[in-house]
C-alpha cells in the first residue's frame, strides 16, 4: 500500500511580483544560501530553479566531503564548510547520512609525492588533519588495494585526511529546502529565469514565464549553466562548462571502507553503506553542455579503478551519469558582489569541488547580503582577481578530474 506524507517537505507558493531576494538555481548552493538567510531573518526571499529541486549538479554529484585542498585562500573556506557539515543534520533536524570514512589521495610518483607533501604541511599549518603515509599503512586502511609494486605506476605514498568523508547529495538538498521553508523563505521549482532586468547599471529583477519579478538582490547559484545565466546580465565571465562523468556498480558485501583517489590514474572510488561502489574520474576532453554519459568514459573509469582495485574485475556497473562543471581558468569559485553591476551577486565557477563548499558558499553569500560586507573568507575569489591578476590556482581542486 502506498503511503503519502500528511506534511510537505517544503510550501508551494504562487510566485509574486516582488522579493528582497531571487536566488537564481535550487540547488546545494542556492538552498543553503536560502537557509542561512533565513537564519538571519531575512525570509523575503524566493528560489527559483527551472527544473525540480536538486535536479542539476547536486543530483549529479558524488557528493564527498574533504577540505585539505592546496592553496591558503581554499583551504580556511573548505576547513569551514567541512565544520558547518558536521553539525549540519543536527542543525537540520534531519538525517544526512554523513559518513568522516577518510580520504587517501595517491602518489605514484616522486613529482606526485611532492606535491602531496606540499599539500599536507599546508593543511597543518592551516588546522586541517592530513599527513603523508607510506604503503604499510596505506594497505592497512585499504587492504583489497594493489600497492602495484614491479608495475607502473606504483604506489609510493598518500595524502591520508581522516575526517573526509560522504554526504547523501538528496538528503543535504531535502535537508535544507525544508529549513529555508521553514525560516519562511519560497521554493519555485519548474519556475525557469529567461532573463535579467537592469536600470541605471544594477540588476532590478528577472523574468520567467509567469511574469516580472523586482527583486533588491538577484543571486546566480547556478552550476553549469552560469554562462547563460550572467549573459542575462549583460556580463561575460571566465568559465567554461564540461561534463563530468561517473557510475556506480551493483551492490556488494562493504570492503572499501575509505575514499581512494589517484590523480596519475584519473580516478576516484568509494562505496556506499549499501555496497555500492562510486566511481568518478575526469572531466571530459571538450566543452560542451551535454549530460549524456559516454561509454569510453565507462571504459576509462572501469580500467583505472582496476589498477587500483583488482577484486572489483567481475562487479556489474549498475548505472552511469554526467553531471556539468562550471571551470574557471585558475580552478577556483567565483563569490561575491559583481563590481559596476548593483544587486548581483555570483556564486558560481565550483568545477567539480561544489558539493562540500555548500555550507560555507551559502552561509558566506547571506552575510554578504545581510551585511553588505564581504566575508573574509570569500574575498579572495571575487570576479575583479581575473582583471587584478590575483588568482588562486586551486589545482587541488580537480585533481583526480583535471582536464587531460
Amino acid at each position: 500500500m502506498m503511503v503519502f506524507r500528511k506534511n510537505r517537505m517544503w510550501g508551494k507558493h504562487p510566485l509574486r511580483d516582488a522579493y528582497d531576494v531571487v536566488i537564481v538555481g535550487a540547488g546545494v548552493h542556492g538552498l543553503s544560501t536560502a537557509y542561512y538567510l533565513g537564519q538571519m531573518g531575512i525570509s523575503n526571499v524566493a528560489v527559483l530553479d527551472k527544473g525540480y529541486l536538486g535536479g542539476g549538479a547536486s543530483a549529479r554529484s558524488t557528493a564527498i566531503i574533504r577540505s585539505n585542498y592546496l592553496t591558503a585562500e581554499a583551504i580556511p573556506f573548505f576547513r569551514e564548510s567541512h565544520k558547518l557539515y558536521q553539525g549540519l543534520a543536527s542543525e537540520l533536524s534531519f538525517n544526512l547520512l554523513f559518513d568522516e570514512m577518510g580520504r587517501l589521495d595517491i602518489g605514484h610518483s616522486e613529482s606526485s609525492v611532492y606535491w602531496l607533501r606540499l599539500r599536507a604541511e599546508f593543511n597543518q599549518l592551516l588546522g586541517v588533519d592530513s599527513r603523508i603515509i607510506g604503503p604499510a599503512e596505506i594497505k592497512k586502511l585499504a587492504p583489497q588495494i594493489d600497492l602495484r609494486e614491479g608495475k607502473t605506476l606504483p604506489i609510493m605514498a598518500a595524502l591520508y585526511h581522516p575526517p573526509a568523508g560522504v554526504v547523501r547529495h538528496d538528503a543535504v538538498v531535502w535537508g535544507l529546502a525544508r529549513g529555508a521553508d521553514r525560516a519562511g523563505v519560497e521554493i519555485h521549482p519548474f519556475t525557469e529565469v529567461t532573463g535579467i532586468t537592469r536600470r541605471n547599471g544594477r540588476v532590478t529583477g528577472v523574468e520567467t514565464p509567469a511574469g516580472r519579478v523586482s527583486a533588491g538582490m538577484v543571486v546566480s547559484a547556478t552550476a553549469g549553466w552560469t554562462s547563460t545565466v550572467t549573459a542575462m546580465a549583460g556580463l561575460d565571465v571566465p568559465i567554461v562548462t564540461f561534463p563530468l562523468q561517473a557510475c556506480v556498480t551493483e551492490p556488494v558485501k562493504p570492503f572499501v571502507h575509505i575514499t581512494i583517489s589517484s590523480a596519475d590514474l584519473h580516478v576516484y572510488v568509494y562505496q556506499t553503506d549499501r555496497g555500492e561502489l562510486v566511481i568518478g574520474g575526469p572531466v571530459d576532453p571538450y566543452s560542451t553542455y551535454s549530460q549524456r554519459s559516454t561509454l569510453d568514459m565507462l571504459q576509462e573509469l572501469a580500467a583505472s579503478t582496476l589498477e587500483l582495485l583488482p577484486a572489483l574485475r567481475d562487479i556489474k556497473i549498475m548505472r552511469q551519469w554526467a553531471g556539468l562543471c562550471d571551470m574557471t581558468p585558475d580552478y577556483a569559485p567565483i563569490m561575491g558582489q559583481v563590481d559596476g553591476l548593483d544587486g548581483f551577486i555570483l556564486n558560481c565557477g565550483w568545477g567539480t569541488w561544489g558539493f562540500k563548499a555548500a555550507p560555507a558558499s551559502g552561509r558566506t553569500t547571506a552575510e554578504l547580503i545581510a551585511t553588505g560586507r564581504t566575508p573574509d573568507l570569500i574575498r579572495p575569489f571575487a570576479l575583479s582577481r581575473f582583471d587584478d591578476n590575483a588568482l588562486v590556482n586551486e589545482r587541488a581542486a580537480a585533481i583526480a578530474a583535471a582536464i587531460h
